[in-house]
Order: structure tokens, then C-alpha cells, then sequence
């Protein structure tokens, strides 16, 4: 049954979750909006302010005001401050960005990509630093935990903020209030490239990463899997959930937190 074309967003949409994502909005006859570093509809480095203002002009010039569904994919796993920077502040910017944009629409939606990794390997004083909302004081806190020796712990403690910040904004007037679910998916280990170059090729890495994070239903995982669910938390099947955290683990945070 046709129906009248949507308009998504999806960011980090040049490869990986991303691409799949919105190649599958897009097969379902639904314009998307794709935003990424080097290759997309609107470019931007969210780890910038300036990139992130770039993202929220382009986004509203190229929709033409409305947008039905934000999928906001865009990370960056790195030894470094960059990822508190990028999967963190980055993700919030955009979703205030697109905020009134969905606020047009009759049916919003809204999910970001979290991890499960936030569920083993984040640092706690670093997830608290960043729910405080100081960009530059949350950067120094994870520039501290890089020199300690515990940069792994960098894009965990993001993700982990990330989603203590969606279970607090969910619910409120800018989201629920307005009529907007907002919602996290947060894969396990899936075969993406990214995947494959840090994890998956090397036999140490996987060995280790498959015993922090096991998983029944296979390792790694499919992309396609995590694509078809982020496209129903936006779809219009998605009318009255918000506000969680759905881990597509192959059954990894079950084991971990019975």
C-alpha cells in the first residue's frame, strides 16, 4: 500500500548502521536527508560547534522546514576527548537542532544509536561529567582518563551519558510534552567496517570483545537487524514508546544483567 513519502534525517549515514539505515528508508519510497563528515546532503563534523551549526542550517534548508524522523547515527569510537565531543554534545546539538523541525510534523519520532558497551565498559565519573552539560569540562574529564591509561573507557562513558540523558528527556515538555518519542537503540557488535578494522580482524580484539560482550544469537551481528529496527522506532508503527533503551545485542545484556 503506497503511502505519501516522509522526510527522515539520518546522520553518520556514509557508512555502516548509518547507510543501512537510511538506504532502507529510502527503499520504502521516504525521502532521507543524509548527513555525514564527507558524503552526504549536508555535511558537518559534529565534534565542532561550527559543525553542528552547519548541520542545523543545512537540515532546515534542505527539508524545507518539516521533518518526520530523526535517526541520529553519527559516533566515533577514539582514544581521545573526540567521542564525548561527537556521540555526546554531537547527538544532543542534533537533536535540538531538529527538534522544531519535528515539532511540524503530525507523526515525529526520534532514536539515537547508543551501545551496549555502556552496559561493560564505561566509567561512571565520566558519563556525570558529561550530564553536567559542560562540553569543555566534560572534555578535560576524559582527557584525564586518556592519560591514566583508560581511553577505552572514552565512547562507553558517551553512550552511557547519552542515555541517562534520554531516559531524563524523553519524558519531558520538549519531547513527550511536544508529542515527540524519543527512543535509543544500542547494538551489540555488528559487521560493519568499523568493526572489522578494530575488532573483528584481529583475533586478540575479537577474542577479548567476544568474551566482555557474548552474544547467543551470533557474533558479530547484522547490520540489517540494527537498520530495520531504527527505522520502526521512526516509523509510524512506533506511536507510543519513548524513552528506551532497546538493546539489539543477540541477547548480550540479558547475560550480563539477568
Amino acid at each position: 500500500m503506497n503511502h505519501e513519502p516522509r522526510t527522515y534525517v539520518v546522520t553518520g549515514a556514509a557508512s555502516g548502521i548509518g547507510a543501512a539505515t537510511a538506504d532502507l528508508l529510502a527503499a520504502g519510497g521516504d525521502r532521507v536527508i543524509r548527513c555525514d563528515l564527507n558524503d552526504g546532503d549536508v555535511l558537518a563534523d559534529l565534534g565542532t560547534r561550527e559543525g553542528r551549526k552547519r548541520l542545523a542550517e543545512g537540515v532546515a534548508a534542505v527539508s524545507g522546514g518539516t521533518v518526520h524522523g530523526l535517526v541520529a547515527v553519527a559516533g566515533l569510537g577514539a582514544l581521545s576527548p573526540a567521542p564525548v565531543r561527537v556521540n555526546f554534545f554531537g547527538t544532543l546539538a542534533t537533536l535540538d537542532a531538529v527538534r522544531p523541525l519535528l515539532a511540524r510534523s503530525d507523526r515525529p519520532r526520534a532514536v539515537v544509536v547508543s551501545s551496549l558497551s555502556a552496559v561493560v565498559a564505561a566509567d561512571e565519573g565520566l558519563a556525570e561529567a558529561c550530564l553536567t552539560l559542560d562540553e569543555e569540562a566534560a572534555a578535560e574529564a576524559a582527557a584525564k582518563v586518556v592519560a591514566a591509561g583508560y581511553g577505552q573507557t572514552v565512547y562507553a562513558s558517551s553512550k552511557l551519558a547519552l542515555n541517562r540523558w534520554l531516559r531524563r528527556a524523553a519524558v519531558g515538555p520538549d519531547w513527550a510534552g511536544a508529542g515527540i518519542p524519543l527512543n535509543a537503540v544500542a547494538p551489540g557488535v555488528v559487521d560493519t567496517a568499523t568493526a572489522r578494522r578494530f575488532i573483528l580482524d584481529e583475533p586478540t580484539a575479537r577474542e577479548l570483545v567476544a568474551a566482555m560482550m557474548p552474544q547467543p544469537l551470533g557474533f558479530p551481528g547484522p547490520v540489517d537487524a540494527i537498520a530495520s529496527l531504527l527505522a520502526w522506532t521512526v516509523g509510524p508503527g512506533n506511536s507510543f514508546m519513548t524513552g528506551q533503551i532497546l538493546y539489539a545485542d543477540g541477547g548480550a545484556e540479558a547475560l550480563l544483567r539477568p
